[in-house]
Order: C-alpha cells, then structure tokens, then sequence
C-alpha cells in the first residue's frame, strides 16, 4: 500500500482507523509503512505524512514517552526500533 510521503527518512505521521474512527499521530512515520490500532488491531496507513521539522519552540510532543515498537510495521521489519535509522 501507498502513502502521501515518498522519502527516505522518518517522517510526521497522522492516522485514522477506518474501523473504530480512532485518530492519532506520530512522529515515526515512514512512507509505505502503518502502524496498528490499539482498539482494533489492524495496520492504519497514514492519511497525512509531513518531512521533520525543527519545531521552533513549538513542540508539544513527550520526549519520554515510549514509540510502541509492536504496533509499528516499520519496526517489525527491520527487528528494531525504527527511530534510530541510518538510511
């Protein structure tokens, strides 16, 4: 399956579950990649996907929050955690 994001890096995700209408983002997105609902367990592609920005101050996001490696196919093919890329 295709996403909007055609790079090579890690990008900005956001996702919404057909099935339970769950939303949310992430900022381990790849492109051709999903992640799993947590309610419904099933791949989600990303309906909006945006390059890494510095954040200028803008950034909202919890740097000690964990990414869940198991709800990420990006991770499940490589057998790791997909943040520390080196492509």
């Amino acid at each position: 399956m295709s996403t909007p994001y055609k790079g090579k890096r890690r990008c900005f995700g956001e996702y919404r579950c057909d099935k339970c209408n769950r939303s949310w983002m992430s900022a381990n997105s790849w492109a051709n990649f999903g992640q799993k609902c947590t309610n419904c367990n099933i791949n989600v592609m990303p309906h909006k996907q945006t390059p890494l920005e510095k954040p200028d101050g803008l950034d909202k996001s919890d740097p000690l929050k964990s990414h869940p490696q198991d709800l990420c196919a990006k991770c499940k093919s490589l057998g790791r955690f997909c943040g520390k890329s080196y492509y």
